[in-house]
């Protein structure tokens, strides 16, 4: 068991997957669709079977990089390594876990290209797994890259009305923002003569290289998070993709951009890191108020939902560059359970939409009294969605506020605003929606959650109350990575404010 490259397989299995539909469901039939999808299924199943593995023999007490594996790649040019820590990990698991939920998503809403849709959500978990798993720069960004274009795909021929605007805005958007980072990686390579992640993370770095490659890889994280003002691309793409690309979109693609922040700019440039956090903390605050205030005037669910993941995301970006301990393993733990929730929340939206093909507010009301099961499922969520304790959304949120109150209390203060913002504008669409008169006539014969609809959410349920009552797993996982992560970061930070007390 020690000597097969684990990593690699989880990362490179859902390839074999596709190539498999590619092979074995020929055909624009019924029963290719059929294969494509049961294919597709086993495979993400599978996968995430085998990363099961990984989280098991994974070792909490060591802070550095496991399961790593080494070859030479394009004439020893670039090296292919890849590894994770505990900060990388517990995304990796959130990615391979909800993959089978996304296929599940689609087994009846989706109806037309069936085999090339299930495709493309092999390829993107691929992709995504790769972009957590690489300790290589350039195999880091041909893998953070290389998962825009099956997203690109996925929005603009399965989306809405309006996706392909929405699948060009969002690839711009992201594209633009990662050429900046190439150039960084450039410069990196030419300080240090290496794109070996572990290496750069102890190399020195100037200190006016640190400022321009800090700001050109926080141009492409910034945008992926998304953070305000470029966060513009989100709520469209959201709109207009199917309900699993919402999920795919919310619950990792997001993290990427965080995961970014705690893999390169703390640990590589932390003085910059240092010097431009009281910029993050303004972005963060005005994230988390605005776009809380923009959702309460929301008429669309999905539009609601993706202006709250833009507001939930300023505390991650807060607590990482609070610098504190509760702050980084705040932001880690945020992401994880923002991941479970979000996700569930557009799996909830998909729900009602299978039934009456509109997302508006309006056109509901009263599902409560056909809808029980649901109602229910959907008040878990949307109570982890406003951090209610007893909650995962409460643990993430309480330790980013308690590690940020640390280094600014101003900043802490703007994003407490936020968490009252996000029980008006969830409490309002959970009465509009669930309570009420049921008078709609379209509404007199919807039916609850069926037994496919039931497999999929029940365990969301229970992970989303299982974490907010016992945090601890994910919170070990992480804790000795995020400690060497901490100390190294305010080691450096220390030894240049001694440096300037000396001089």
């Amino acid at each position: 068991m020690t000597t097969w490259p684990v990593l690699s397989v989880t990362t490179f299995l859902p390839v074999v997957g596709a190539i498999l539909i590619y092979v074995m469901a020929r055909g624009g039939d019924e029963a290719a669709s059929r294969t494509a999808r049961w294919i597709a299924l086993w495979t993400t199943i599978v996968t995430f079977a085998v990363s099961v593995i990984l989280v098991m023999r994974f070792d909490p007490s060591n802070p550095g990089f496991q399961f790593v594996e080494k070859a030479p790649w394009l004439a020893n040019t670039i090296t292919y390594h890849m590894g994770v820590d505990g900060i990388s990990l517990p995304f990796v698991f959130l990615t391979t876990a909800l993959m089978p939920f996304c296929i599940l998503a689609s087994w009846k809403s989706v109806k037309s290209r069936v085999r090339e849709y299930m495709m493309a959500f092999l390829f993107l978990e691929t992709l995504m797994v790769g972009t957590f798993s690489a300790l290589d720069l350039v195999l880091f960004y041909l893998f953070f890259e290389g998962g825009l274009i099956p997203m690109f795909l996925i929005i603009g021929i399965w989306g809405g009305p309006r996706r392909v605007y929405a699948s060009f805005k969002f690839f711009l958007y992201t594209f633009l923002g990662s050429v900046l980072m190439l150039l960084a990686i450039m410069a990196l390579y030419l300080n240090a003569g290496t794109t070996d992640i572990p290496t750069l993370m102890h190399t020195a770095v100037p200190r006016s290289l640190q400022t321009w490659a800090w700001l050109a890889f926080f141009a492409s994280f910034a945008v992926k998070m998304p953070m305000w003002p470029v966060h513009t691309w989100l709520p469209d793409a959201h709109v207009e993709a199917p309900t699993a690309g919402s999920v795919v979109l919310a619950a990792i693609l997001l993290k990427m951009g965080g995961y970014g922040f705690l893999r390169f700019s703390l640990p590589m440039f932390p003085l910059a890191s240092h010097d431009f956090a009281p910029l993050v903390f303004s972005m963060s605050a005005i994230a988390i108020v605005y776009t809380s205030l923009v959702a309460l005037m929301q008429e669309d669910i999905k539009k609601l939902i993706a202006y709250s993941s833009v507001a939930h995301m300023g505390f991650v970006t807060m607590g990482i560059f609070a610098g504190t301990m509760q702050g980084v393993a705040g932001g880690v733990f945020q992401m994880v359970s923002h991941g479970i929730v979000s996700g569930a929340l557009f799996l909830c939206v998909g729900v009602i939409y299978d039934r009456l093909h509109t997302r508006e507010i309006a056109a509901y009301g009263g599902l409560v009294n056909r809808m029980p099961l649901y109602a229910f499922v959907f008040l878990v969520f949307t109570m982890a969605n406003v951090g209610l304790p007893g909650t995962s959304g409460f643990v993430g949120e309480f330790m980013t506020l308690l590690g940020t109150f640390k280094t600014s209390i101003p900043t802490a203060f703007f994003a407490t605003l936020g968490v009252i913002l996000s029980a008006c504008y969830a409490l309002w669409l959970y009465r509009k929606v669930v309570f009420g008169v049921l008078d709609k006539p379209s509404l007199a014969g919807i039916k609850d959650l069926t037994l496919r609809e039931g497999v999929i959410l029940a365990p969301l349920v229970i992970l989303t109350i299982l974490f907010g009552v016992y945090p601890k797993p994910i919170l070990d996982m992480s804790a000795a990575s995020v400690q060497q992560l901490v100390t190294n970061y305010n080691t450096a930070i220390t030894a240049v404010k001694a440096a300037a007390l000396v001089h």
